[in-house]
């Protein structure tokens, strides 16, 4: 077997070693064809051998390679034993000569996958099967080589650094990792080296640090910059193994730039007749920043027209948004100028020495004319008028001009819908306003017209105005009583005893500020039980002039009482007010009841009361008289004027008599046709009515029985005449040509009717009619 190559020298290397010889892992420490020695066995008692080899990862040798022998000392003494070899890769990556206890490598081996193998190596008797010598302990550590290139793992790079950094800025940091081993030579040590990305940036050698190498680094030149990154091991020797990576470096916004105008003369239009707050133009500026870095404000420099404009900066746009402030005037200025600047809204101190970061630009703003309507010489008016004046007072005027230079003549109106009851005209030439008709402050206080004014030659031209009218108290209305005073004196009353006190109100201006006098009218001073005393505080008080009063000699005293307020020119008043006499109790306390009405209720009302209540009585009569003198009908019918007509053809009536109408309200109520009812007493005296036939007899039972209930039900009817008298139930008419139907009419028998004597005396009359009638009959 060959035992080793000629140009892979295989290094043995036998020695003792302590337990920490060889590293082990549970993986590593298993084994093949482990057995127990034998207690027994005379060398049971030897300290086990431990063994180290090295073998060169890599190889890649179509032989095996010899790595180690393991030499007994059975050997040379007794051929009859065997080498075994137990592990992991035991006979798939190692094998052993059973006989010469040679170890061979089978194929490459991978440091980086499996540093070292821990193998364990037995001699054994042949026969015996027994240990002649103790385990020994085989520990097969691969040796690298420089096979592994760097890695960088973290790689591709992107990172993102301010415009404008200075030189020295760390970018970022790029680290390779090379599996080989660290502790072999320059195996793992890897140098990084820069391969693109200069002058702007440098890589620092040992740690892979990246930096920024120039200071103007301008981000509106070059936004991004690509840098190539090479990483070597073998301590960057030629030979060593390399690998690259790529850094993206992106450069952020700074404030490093100022706005600027486009243009720096801008030409605006507008009509004079745009509106406050209307847009007038816009200004653009450009800012090569971006982001906040980008914002700006625009502001319009003092100056002479400056005040009639204003500027504002649109967010999404960041322009510069012009806009009227005051109104303008075609006739007084056309050409008006303002100078616009812009400044950055955030400024960064590190970059201020760069520019100004403003700029001005000029705009030129031509005022366009257009026909306006007529403007009055106020917003507004406030005028004043006294009330009671004569119709065709002048109020005021209200004026207005046509602002073109035309200079039309203006018209004036009302508008009526503000000024509905006419109380004020206009004169359509000048503008005066009168009063047409007399006002009335305490009705209407203050009057708000809208007055138009309108061109002569082109009425759609049309400005309206607010006109506030105050109307202007005059003293007009005389001092009263707040309210209907009650006062009433006691009986036993002393003199100059109080009894009231009074006060008075008066609807001029000023509500609290007038001031009433009180006095007792003259023609009531000389026969006067009372007397009223001023208090000067706009009050009085009412005094008895005399002791003792009777009410059965004059119950209610009048006094009138004279107030005089202090207007200009003074108005005068009489009031009455009306003291009752009562009877007093010892508390001095007035029980008006036996004289007085009850509170609250005059005599007019009471006499109101007593006429209704008479009217009342006297329609409750009438309604009883006139319902003593009706006739009640049987049955009350809830629809008036409607009625019915049964008509029966299989009955044996007498023909169309039968079919005349009558009321069907009866035929609906069978209940109260049935119901026992009350026979009236009274007693009538009415002429006997009856038609004799001679055509029926009474023979048939159910005749009779007939006649029963008819008369039951007559003697129960509470309408039914109170006196004897012929009902006839079988009379069947006259007007039938055919005759009758009837039964009874078919009868030959010769009837008697002798047994009407026997039903009573309500059929006496029927008794003497047929039993008279038989019998005179009977005589002729």
């Amino acid at each position: 077997m060959l035992r080793c190559s000629s140009w892979w020298p295989v290094l043995v290397v036998v020695g003792w070693a302590l337990a920490d010889f060889c590293p082990m892992t549970p993986e590593h420490a298993r084994h093949q064809d482990w057995e127990e020695p034998d207690p027994s066995h005379h060398q049971a008692e030897r300290n086990r051998t431990q063994i180290q080899f090295f073998v060169p990862e890599e190889h890649t040798g179509s032989e095996p390679v010899y790595i180690g022998n393991l030499h007994s000392e059975v050997d040379s003494v007794n051929r009859s034993v065997k080498h075994t070899l137990s592990g992991i890769g035991v006979g798939t990556i190692f094998t052993i000569d059973k006989d010469k206890g040679d170890i061979h490598l089978l194929k490459k081996l991978d440091r980086e996958k499996i540093p070292f193998y821990s193998l364990r190596a037995q001699v054994v008797d042949k026969l015996t099967k027994q240990h002649v010598e103790p385990e020994i302990e085989i520990c097969i550590q691969v040796q690298d080589i420089n096979d592994n290139e760097p890695k960088f793992v973290d790689g591709p790079y992107i990172v993102t650094i301010p415009e404008m950094s200075p030189v020295g800025t760390s970018v970022t940091q790029v680290t390779a990792i090379d599996a080989d081993d660290a502790d072999t030579g320059n195996h793992a040590r890897v140098l990084y080296q820069l391969l693109q990305g200069q002058p702007y940036f440098s890589v620092e050698p040992t740690t892979g640090i990246i930096r920024a190498a120039l200071s103007d680094m301008d981000r509106e030149t070059k936004a991004q910059h690509l840098v190539l990154i090479e990483g070597r091991d073998m301590a960057g020797l030629k030979g060593g193994l390399s690998a690259t990576t790529t850094v993206t470096i992106n450069l952020s916004d700074v404030n490093d730039n100022g706005p600027k105008f486009q243009h720096k003369l801008y030409h605006l239009a507008v009509l004079e007749s745009a509106g406050v707050d209307s847009t007038v133009g816009r200004v653009k500026a450009t800012d090569a920043d971006m982001g906040e870095n980008a914002e700006m404000s625009f502001a319009i420099e003092k100056d002479d027209g400056s005040d009639a404009f204003d500027i504002f900066t649109d967010d999404k746009t960041q322009e510069g948004v012009i806009i009227l402030k005051q109104p303008l005037d075609y006739e007084t200025k056309r050409r008006i100028s303002i100078r616009v600047k812009v400044s950055n809204t955030h400024l960064d101190p590190r970059f201020l020495h760069l520019g100004t970061f403003k700029d001005v630009t000029n705009v030129k703003i031509n005022v366009d004319d257009v026909d306006e309507p007529p403007c009055f010489t106020s917003p507004e008016y406030n005028l004043k008028v006294e009330e009671e004046r004569a119709a065709g007072t002048i109020v005021g005027v209200v004026a207005a001009r046509d602002p073109d230079i035309a200079n039309s003549a203006v018209r004036y109106s009302i508008d009526w819908s503000t000024d509905e009851d006419r109380n004020f005209n206009i004169d359509a030439n000048n503008g005066t306003l009168t009063t047409s008709k007399r006002l009335d402050r305490e009705a209407v206080p203050w009057y708000n017209l809208s007055v138009s004014a309108s061109e002569a030659n082109d009425p759609t031209k049309v400005t309206k105005v607010s006109v506030r009218i105050q109307v202007v108290d005059v003293n007009d209305h005389v001092p009263e009583f707040p309210i209907p005073y009650k006062a009433f004196v006691c009986e036993n009353g002393k003199r100059e005893q109080l009894i009231h006190t009074i006060s008075a109100v008066d609807k001029d201006e000023p509500p609290n500020g007038h001031h009433f006098h009180f006095a007792l009218a003259p023609e009531a001073i000389s026969k006067a039980n009372f007397t009223v005393r001023d208090n000067r505080d706009n009050t009085a008080v009412i005094l008895t002039r005399r002791a003792w009063f009777s009410r059965r000699e004059q119950a209610v005293h009048l006094v009138p009482v004279i107030i005089v307020d202090d207007g200009s020119p003074s108005l005068t008043s009489t009031n009455t007010l009306t003291v009752r006499v009562c009877a007093c109790n010892s508390n001095q306390l007035c029980n008006v009841n036996p004289f007085a009405l009850p509170a609250g209720l005059t005599t007019g009302p009471l006499i109101a009361i007593l006429v209704c209540l008479l009217m009342v009585i006297v329609l409750v009569l009438l309604l009883l008289t006139l319902r003593r003198h009706k006739k009640e009908p049987l049955f009350v019918s809830e629809d008036h004027g409607v009625k019915e007509n049964t008509v029966r053809y299989d009955d044996e009536g007498g023909g169309e008599e039968d079919t005349q109408a009558f009321d069907m309200v009866a035929l609906r109520n069978p209940k109260v046709i049935r119901e026992a009812k009350t026979r009236r007493a009274s007693v009538t005296d009415l002429p006997t009515m009856y038609r004799r036939s001679l055509r029926c007899g009474p023979d048939d039972t159910i005749f009779r029985e007939f006649i029963r209930d008819r008369l039951s039900e007559a003697d129960t009817d509470p309408c039914a005449p109170p006196f004897d008298c012929l009902q006839t139930y079988v009379f069947e008419g006259e007007g039938s040509v055919a005759g009758s139907l009837s039964s009874l009419a078919s009868s030959t028998a010769d009837p008697h009717y002798g047994y009407l004597g026997d039903w009573g005396p309500h059929f006496k009359k029927l008794a003497d009619l047929y039993g008279g009638g038989r019998s005179s009959q009977g005589t002729r």
